[in-house]
């Protein structure tokens, strides 16, 4: 494992006034988190911020409804990610349960399209048929200047819905839906694209039902929070109360089986119980492969497995989709073998390297860069782009992840106002962006961006750390503690998974499934043996039963042969 500085979270002074009823480790956990209050930790659907505080939210209603009115022809235009996918959902069944008869979807490719409203897809909707009385953009739209101009040319409305971080000009649609554009005063800043889908269905159903217009039953939209929360641990926005609230709902509904099939499908096949999940579930197994979909084929089959409402449909998508991941773990290790060998061609040490990385080999998949930067960035914590070529082979794609204290998508800014016209287009978030360049300017940006992260960053925020929550006493390493852990999230971005260090005297070690440690272990301070594993050290690792081992865990329970024990997940050890 490379070396890391172990640092432990600060815990703040004692605030009066909440969590009387909490364990004292919770209370602990949680202030150290940010919670200054009850409240914060009530996750029921009345603590939600209103939908009418998000600035166009009104403009967008009365397009909807209007279309709803008329049964105008509505196009739900997604993205190829998994917040894309299940916003798409979102819109396409919510329309559905508010009336809408004409709603159909299109999902850009990642190779030949690009990302989000281009005017390349409005030509194509020309070429394919009657064109839709309205576009509702998804995950997407706040870039697409162009886009919005071209399906305006044509007459078609367009209602953008997104996220992302707003450039210097906002596209002229006819309502924009989005937290992060000027002037938006709604509290949630955080919200992934399907929440803020979510959000303009429950003010669109606030309308119709104040003009005696709902369908009767009225639409019980909370069905569909099981897919707002997928999307929003999916695509690693910070889960601050109210996006925990959305997490926590939609988690409590697939436990008790209330979900789409597709959902359950997928986690079948990644061998999960539906009724145990947690957030890290979502992140790590439904996540992946529904975002293996659009990274190697087509987001379709990833929407029309989560839209599916046949079981047995459900299972064969979910089993595409996993067929796909799988392909996607291949090329992947592939494409990290190569950019190693590229990091030791540009230097032996990581102090030789630049500070910003900008890695391009032309044999790299698009669809899998921006898991490669994120790999890279783990290795050598730096802010890393991978680039691939695009199919007309003049330019070059990049993905980009960064570290604590560095926003990306700022950086890229800086690059682009020093030089302007290097970056044909770019935009994205604080930890992670996309760009397109020529290939020929390659040297150009690396040289720009690794001057952009110096000009931020210091020389120690180069140095590779892993925050815990500090030690768990020997009376606390038990199962209950475990239990009381997994119960207390939803945990994820902004508000992780609590995390301890401790230092261990090694009973015993060996390798299994030829790269993963498995540990005998027992607190120096004295207690009971405990069980740990270490996944993909690798076969070579030191006899930690000569030195013992500082490890950093997280304590879970262990079901062998009917037996349930507690075993500490290591994220990292080191010698004593």
């Amino acid at each position: 494992m490379t070396p890391k500085k172990i640092l432990r979270r600060p815990q703040p002074a004692n605030v009066p006034g909440w969590g009387h009823d909490l364990p004292p480790i919770l209370r602990r956990l949680y202030a150290a988190r940010g919670v200054t209050s009850d409240d914060q930790l009530s996750y029921t659907l009345r603590h939600l911020a209103s939908p009418l505080k998000m600035r166009g939210m009104d403009r967008a209603v009365e397009l909807l409804a209007d279309a709803i009115e008329k049964q105008q022809r509505v196009l739900i235009l997604g993205d190829f990610d998994a917040d894309g996918a299940t916003s798409t959902a979102v819109a396409l069944l919510g329309l559905g349960m508010l009336g809408l008869k004409h709603v159909d979807f299109k999902v850009p490719s990642r190779f030949s399209d690009g990302y989000g409203l281009t005017p390349g897809i409005i030509y194509r909707l020309q070429e394919d048929g009657p064109l839709p009385d309205l576009i509702v953009t998804v995950d997407n739209g706040i870039a697409a200047v162009e886009g919005v101009r071209a399906a305006r040319e044509l007459g078609m409305l367009v209602v953008v819905t997104d996220h992302h971080l707003a450039g210097d000009e906002l596209p002229q649609a006819d309502a924009i839906v989005n937290p992060n554009q000027p002037g938006c005063e709604f509290i949630s800043k955080n919200a992934a694209g399907v929440g803020v889908m979510f959000y303009v269905l429950t003010a669109l159903r606030k309308h119709l039902r104040e003009q005696g217009r709902l369908p009767d039953p009225e639409p019980n939209l909370g069905t569909l929070l099981d897919l707002v929360a997928l999307g929003t641990v999916a695509d690693v926005v910070p889960l601050d109360h109210n996006n925990r609230i959305f997490v926590e709902q939609g988690l409590r509904r697939i436990r008790q089986g209330e979900t789409r099939p597709g959902i359950l499908a997928l986690l079948e096949v990644a061998g999960r119980d539906h009724t145990a999940i947690s957030s890290s579930d979502l992140g790590f197994v439904v996540g992946p492969r529904l975002n293996a979909a659009g990274r190697l084929d087509d987001m379709s089959v990833g929407i029309a497995c989560l839209l599916s409402s046949s079981p047995d449909e459900a299972r064969r998508l979910a089993q595409e989709l996993d067929t796909f991941n799988r392909e996607r773990r291949t090329i992947e290790k592939d494409m990290k073998i190569q950019a190693q060998d590229l990091l030791a061609s540009m230097s032996l040490d990581l102090e030789g390297l630049p500070w910003g990385l900008a890695l391009f080999d032309p044999d790299w998949h698009q669809g899998v860069i921006g898991i490669l930067a994120a790999r890279i960035r783990e290795q050598t914590n730096r802010p890393t782009v991978a680039f691939a070529s695009d199919e007309n082979g003049e330019d070059i794609k990049g993905s980009a992840r960064s570290i604590p204290g560095l926003h990306i998508r700022d950086a890229l800014a800086v690059v682009d106002a020093r030089h302007p016209g290097l970056l044909k287009k770019y935009g994205g978030h604080a930890m992670a962006a996309g760009m397109t360049l020529a290939a020929g300017d390659l040297e150009a940006f690396s040289s720009a961006f690794d001057k952009a992260v110096r000009d931020k960053l210091t020389a120690g925020d180069l140095e590779a750390a892993i925050t815990t929550d500090g030690s768990l006493s020997a009376s606390e390493l038990n199962l209950d503690t475990a239990a009381l852990l997994k119960r207390a999230g939803p945990w994820g971005q902004h508000f992780p998974e609590p995390l301890f260090d401790g230092e261990f005297s090694v009973v015993s070690q060996r390798i299994v499934g030829q790269n993963h440690l498995k540990l005998v272990l027992q607190p120096t301070e004295g207690g009971n043996i405990i069980d740990g594993i270490a996944f993909n050290t690798g076969s070579e690792v030191p006899d930690y039963t000569r030195t013992g081992v500082r490890v950093v865990y997280k304590p879970d329970a262990n079901t062998f042969r009917g037996r349930t024990n507690l075993q500490l997940m290591i994220d990292y050890l080191e010698p004593c």
